[in-house]
C-alpha cells in the first residue's frame, strides 16, 4: 500500500544527523578560514547556525513532503546559479578581496559556486524527494544563506574597502594570508559615485523563493505539530464531525491499491493531510 505521510523521525536518527550537520558546518567554517579568511566564517557560520536552529525545530523532527519544500528549493536554486553569473562577470571574488582584505580569487570562487555547490544541490533535492532528514538541514542552509542574506549586497558598496580605499582604479595588492592578486576592483560608492557591487542587481531573485520556501517550512511544520498534539495520527479514532471529507486513519484504510491519495477529493486538506498518517481514499467520505 502507497505511503503518502512521513512519521516522526526516530530520536538515533535524529542526533546522528545533527552530528553530520554540525562536522558538517564546522568544516566548512574551518576551510573557509584557512584558504580565504574570517569574512567566510562569519557568513557561513552565521547562515549555517541560523539554518541549524531552523532545521532543528522544524524538518528534522519530521520531513515534510517534497512537495511543499522541493519546489521552494529548486526555484532558489535555479535563482541563485543567475545571481552568480553576475557575480562571476562582473569579479565578485576579487571585489570582497580588496573588500576584506581577503585572498577570494576567481579560481575559488568557480570552485565553490560552479563545481562543488551544485553537486550538494543535486544531493539534496534527491534528499528532499526521499524525504532525508539531513537534506532539511542543507535546504535551510540554502533558504538563509544563498538566500535571505543575499540583502548584504546592498550594503557592501558602502563599506570602506581595507585595501587602498581611496584609489579608484584596480590594483595590485598582497592580501589574504599573504597571497598576491591583481585586478582588485574597488566599489566603495564614496570614491567611484555609483552604488554598485558585484551581484547587487539579482540579489532579490533567490531571496523571494527562499523567503517563500521558509514559509512554506515553518507552516508544514506548525500544521504536522498541531496533528500531533491533537493526536490525529491514525490511533485514535476521530468523531466523524472532526474529521476531514474523504479521510479515514490510515490503520483503518482497506489495503486495496486503487484506495490511494487522491488531491482532488481532498481539496483544502492536502497539505495537511501529507503532514499526517491520514489517508484520502478515493471515492469515500467517512
Amino acid at each position: 500500500m502507497q505511503q503518502v505521510y512521513p512519521d516522526e523521525v526516530r530520536p538515533s536518527v535524529r542526533i546522528a544527523s545533527m552530528a553530520i550537520a554540525a562536522i558538517f558546518l564546522l568544516a566548512t567554517m574551518l576551510a573557509g578560514y584557512r584558504y580565504i579568511g574570517l569574512p567566510p566564517v562569519i557568513i557561513v557560520g552565521g547562515s549555517g547556525t541560523a539554518a541549524f536552529v531552523l532545521w532543528s525545530l522544524t524538518y528534522l523532527r519530521r520531513p515534510l513532503m517534497p512537495e511543499i519544500v522541493l519546489p521552494a528549493f529548486l526555484l532558489t536554486v535555479a535563482a541563485l546559479e543567475i545571481h552568480m553569473i553576475e557575480e562571476y562577470l562582473t569579479g565578485f571574488g576579487p571585489a570582497m578581496s580588496r573588500l576584506f582584505n581577503i585572498s577570494w580569487s576567481e579560481h575559488s570562487f568557480l570552485m565553490i559556486f560552479a563545481f562543488i555547490g551544485p553537486i550538494l544541490y543535486t544531493l539534496t533535492a534527491l534528499g528532499l524527494f526521499r524525504r532525508v532528514p539531513l537534506a532539511g538541514f542543507l535546504m535551510c542552509f540554502i533558504f538563509i544563506g544563498p538566500g535571505v542574506a543575499e540583502f548584504t549586497h546592498f550594503i557592501f558598496p558602502a563599506l570602506r574597502p581595507d585595501v587602498q580605499p581611496t584609489v579608484a582604479a584596480s590594483v595590485q595588492a598582497i592580501v589574504g594570508r599573504g597571497q598576491l592578486m591583481q585586478n582588485l576592483p574597488n566599489f566603495w560608492v564614496h570614491v567611484t559615485g555609483r552604488y554598485y557591487f558585484p551581484g547587487m542587481y539579482t540579489a532579490i531573485l533567490p531571496m523571494i523563493p527562499g523567503i517563500y520556501g521558509i514559509r512554506k517550512l515553518l507552516i508544514g511544520a506548525r500544521a504536522a505539530r498541531r496533528i500531533n498534539d491533537a493526536d490525529f495520527t491514525g490511533h485514535r479514532e476521530l468523531p466523524t464531525n472532526d474529521r476531514p471529507p474523504g479521510i479515514r486513519p490510515r490503520s483503518q484504510a482497506p489495503p486495496l491499491a486503487s484506495q490511494v491519495f487522491d488531491p482532488v477529493s481532498c481539496g483544502k486538506w492536502r497539505n495537511i493531510l501529507v503532514l499526517s498518517n491520514w489517508r484520502c481514499v478515493r471515492g469515500r467520505r467517512t
